[in-house]
C-alpha cells in the first residue's frame, strides 16, 4: 500500500464510561457467566489445519476434563445470549465442539465452535478483549452499513457472532474467475465497499479482513463485501489506509473493475452509495449523533495521527474544515457532514503498483 503500513502493534483502546452507558443504553451491556481469562487456562494446543494441510495460525486449545465442562455450559449459555437474548430452552441441545486460539490478533479472540446435537448443524461465535476502537467500528458498521452485527459486552469481554461467508483471499483464489456479468457485479460491490470503508474511516480492509457472502439471484449471484475486523477503526493517520483500493491484496478485485466499467459507471455506483450511507444516517441520526459526540471526547488515535489524517482529507476534499478538527471522531463527523451535504469528494478506482 505505497509504504503505508500499520502501526508495528495497536493497542486496545479502554471501554470509558461516556460508551459504557451507551452501550448500557443500547442493550449490549449484560451479565456473562464466563470472562475472556477464563479462556486462558487451556493446559495443552495444537496447530488448526485446514482443509489443504496448511497452517491457519489458529490454535485449538483444550482444558482439563472438569474446568471444560463449566466452560462448556458457560458458553452454552453466552450463545443464548447472544442469538436467542437468554433464552435458555435450546440449551439442553447444545454442546462445544471447539475452542480455537488466534495469537497475532490485536484482541487475541477465541473462536467457538457449537454444534446442536439434534441435527449436527454448528455455529461459530467469539470471545474477544475489548477495545473502545473496534466497539465504535462495530456501531458505525450498524448504523451506517446494510449489515448489522450482534455483539455483547461484560467488563474486559466482547462476545461477537460469526459473519458468514468466503474470507475475501479465498474467493479471490477460487471465486473470481466467473463470467462478465458475474465479475461486473463483484467490482460494483467492491466500489460500494470502498466507499462506505472510507466515509466513516475504517480502516485495513485489505482481502483477509473481510467475507464476501454471495447470495443466488433470478440471473446469477449478488455479492455483498462484510468487514470482520473493526480494531482500525479510525486509528491510523493515511488516508489512503482507509480506502481498500489501495491494499495491493485487493488487485484481484480492483482489476475486475478496471477490466469490465467506465470511470461514469464508477461514478453512478459511488453516488449510489454515499446516497444509501446518506439515508441510513439520517433515520438513526440522533444515536449516530450521540455516539460521534462521544468518539470526539475519546483519544482512541495519537495526535500525530490525527493531524496528518486531517491534514491529507483537507486536501482530498478541497475543505480546510478538517485543519482544525483534534481528535478521529471529530474527522469521522467531519467526513459524514460532508457527505450529507453532498460534498463528499472519491478517489478513482486503481490497483495497487
Amino acid at each position: 500500500m505505497k509504504g503505508n503500513k500499520p502501526s508495528k502493534k495497536k493497542v486496545p483502546f479502554p471501554v470509558g464510561p461516556e460508551l459504557k452507558n451507551y452501550l448500557k443504553l443500547h442493550n449490549h451491556i449484560v451479565d456473562l457467566p464466563l470472562k475472556y481469562e477464563d479462556l486462558l487456562r487451556y493446559n495443552a494446543s495444537i496447530p488448526l489445519m485446514s482443509q489443504e494441510d496448511e497452517d491457519t495460525l489458529w490454535r485449538t486449545v483444550f482444558y482439563p476434563e472438569l474446568e471444560f465442562a463449566e466452560i462448556n455450559d458457560a458458553l452454552c449459555q453466552v450463545y443464548s445470549l447472544l442469538k436467542a437474548d437468554g433464552n435458555r430452552d435450546a440449551l439442553d441441545h447444545l454442546d462445544i465442539e471447539r475452542i480455537d486460539f488466534c495469537t497475532f490478533g490485536n484482541t487475541k479472540p477465541f473462536r467457538i465452535r457449537i454444534i446442536n446435537r439434534l441435527n449436527d448443524n454448528y455455529d461459530h461465535f467469539y470471545v474477544k478483549r475489548i477495545d473502545a476502537s473496534r466497539i465504535y467500528g462495530l456501531e458505525l458498521e450498524n448504523l451506517l452499513s446494510p449489515n448489522w452485527f450482534t455483539y455483547l459486552v461484560d467488563g474486559s469481554t466482547l462476545i461477537e457472532e460469526h459473519v458468514a461467508g468466503i474470507p475475501g483471499d479465498d474467493f479471490m483464489d477460487s471465486h473470481i474467475q466467473q463470467n462478465k456479468f458475474e465479475q461486473t457485479r463483484i467490482a460494483k460491490e467492491f466500489i460500494k465497499f470502498n466507499e462506505r470503508c472510507f466515509v466513516r474511516l475504517l480502516g485495513d480492509m485489505r482481502s483477509y479482513n473481510f467475507v464476501v457472502d454471495i447470495t443466488p439471484d433470478i440471473e446469477g449471484n449478488q455479492y455483498r463485501l462484510r468487514a470482520i475486523d473493526f480494531d482500525q477503526q479510525s486509528y491510523e493517520g493515511w488516508k489512503s489506509f482507509y480506502l481498500p483500493q489501495y491494499f495491493k491484496e485487493n488487485n484481484p478485485i480492483i482489476n475486475l473493475g478496471i477490466d469490465n466499467l467506465n470511470a461514469a459507471t464508477v461514478k453512478q455506483y459511488q453516488l449510489e452509495e454515499r446516497t444509501l450511507i446518506a439515508l441510513r444516517a439520517k433515520s438513526s441520526l440522533e444515536r449516530l449523533e450521540t455516539l460521534l459526540g462521544i468518539m470526539r471526547r475519546d483519544p482512541i488515535s495519537t495526535k500525530e495521527k490525527v493531524h496528518k489524517l486531517r491534514g491529507e482529507l483537507a486536501y482530498h476534499h478541497k475543505n480546510d474544515s478538517f485543519l482544525d478538527l483534534e481528535t478521529m471522531g471529530d474527522l469521522v463527523r467531519n467526513n459524514i457532514r460532508l457527505l450529507l451535504r453532498k460534498e463528499f469528494k472519491q478517489s478513482f478506482l486503481e490497483p495497487e503498483g
